[in-house]
């Protein structure tokens, strides 16, 4: 992971300020940045004439500029005062101009970009902002930060829900969601980066020692990547399929959203008392499910009930993965933190490429769900196995 130059200021925030901000910094990035597409989808296709297999596209450029935005999060040396606000500013812009310009290859690059700067705001952001919630004990306010993915995606998917309402085209949304990126990141401008983070506390494992386990740690993330992004991209498109009224179908990204906000909160409070990995594994499980009950319940409830498991459980993977990371290989997990998230920006390549390419077999979206469920699972094992393997080592230890 990146060094962060925390830049000239010395006033320093409290730990509830930094964490409501963080909150509010990833509801932009990842809510608007990366999620915007998601709910839009539908009203880009009534209006636009996008296809299934153009939305894959675009799609898939967001997360290739994700991959590039971890890569260079997790290398280069970036001040992250200035990382933050660059970020956020590039996400308010490339928003607001998708409702200015038409053309498709430009479509492309403002897809890219974002998800650049969406990866470029988490990693920075949780690198600045944990050590600090940690150095003042309140290491439980990591849920708040990681909501406002939640959150974002909440205020994402009721602003369409207003904008169904009101007859409008997805033109007003992307411009709508441009312009509240823009005052949220006003808002959070003078704190984002203030003051100096204390050094991340380590362990005194050796990642040395296990470079199998990391090898699988690397692939279950990526798993994660591909399993989630499909249900993610697709699922007011899959609601749209399924439901004649506008109205309701346009209520499954909020509800996904919601799912996720309140997930994270609970579960940063699970993990202390039952392990990063355990929480993990139940997520995979769970997610796995969500991902499956469209294919069986092509209606309304196999649309809710996907969007409470997928949305309830991707965050507190996310948690659980970066935790178990950290614990797992020691001193400097920055490397192992960087492969991850280097598979999981490749899973979410792939996924939306999977259901371009399938989308004109029979049936397509229901393959690529089942597809997309199988490495879940295995991940599932795989955790667990490693699990008991290193609980029957532990007392020899």
């Amino acid at each position: 992971m990146a060094s962060f130059d925390e830049g000239a200021p010395a006033r320093r925030h409290g730990a509830l300020v930094i964490a409501i901000a963080g909150c509010a910094a990833l509801a932009v990035a990842m809510g608007i940045g990366r999620f915007a597409f998601t709910p839009i989808l539908p009203m880009m296709q009534a209006d636009r004439g996008v296809t299934v297999g153009q939305a894959g596209w675009l799609a898939s450029a967001n997360y290739i500029g994700y991959l590039v935005g971890s890569l260079f999060a997790t290398r280069a040396r970036v001040a992250a005062r200035s990382a933050l606000r660059i970020g956020l500013v590039l996400i308010a812009a490339c928003t607001v101009a998708m409702g200015l310009d038409h053309h498709y290859v430009a479509w492309l690059a403002l897809r890219a970009v974002p998800g650049f700067a969406s990866a470029l705001v988490l990693i920075v952001a949780s690198a600045w902002i944990l050590p600090r919630l940690a150095e003042a004990l309140r290491e439980p306010l990591s849920g708040v930060v990681y909501a406002g993915v939640g959150a974002g995606i909440v205020v994402a998917g009721l602003a369409c829900v207003v904008v169904v309402r009101l007859g409008a085209s997805s033109d007003a949304a992307w411009i709508a969601l441009g312009a509240t990126a823009a005052v949220v990141t006003i808002a959070v401008w003078p704190v984002l980066g203030d003051g100096t983070a204390p050094p991340s506390p380590t362990t005194t494992a050796s990642p040395a020692r296990e470079p199998i386990a990391q090898g699988r740690l690397v692939f279950c993330y990526g798993a994660f990547g591909l399993a989630y992004i499909i249900p993610a991209t697709f699922l007011p498109a899959m609601a749209k399929g399924v439901l004649a009224d506008p109205g309701l179908f346009a209520w499954a990204w909020p509800i996904f959203g919601a799912a996720a906000m309140t997930s994270t909160v609970l579960a940063a409070r699970l993990s202390s008392r039952y392990g990063n990995r355990t929480i993990w594994i139940a997520g995979n499980v769970v997610m796995a499910i969500g991902v499956l009950v469209p294919i069986v319940l092509a209606n309304l409830a196999g649309i809710v009930i996907a969007a409470l498991l997928v949305g309830g459980t991707f965050m507190v993977v996310t948690m659980a993965g970066i935790g178990e990371a950290r614990r797992l290989a020691g001193a400097d997990p920055r490397p192992l933190i960087g492969a991850m998230t280097s598979a999981f920006a490749t899973g979410q390549i792939v996924g939306p490429l999977l259901v371009a390419g399938l989308v004109r077999v029979p049936g397509g979206f229901s393959w690529s769900l089942g597809i997309s469920a199988v490495p879940l699972l295995l991940a599932a094992v795989l955790l667990r196995a490693d699990g008991e393997r290193r609980a029957a080592r532990e007392p020899s230890r």
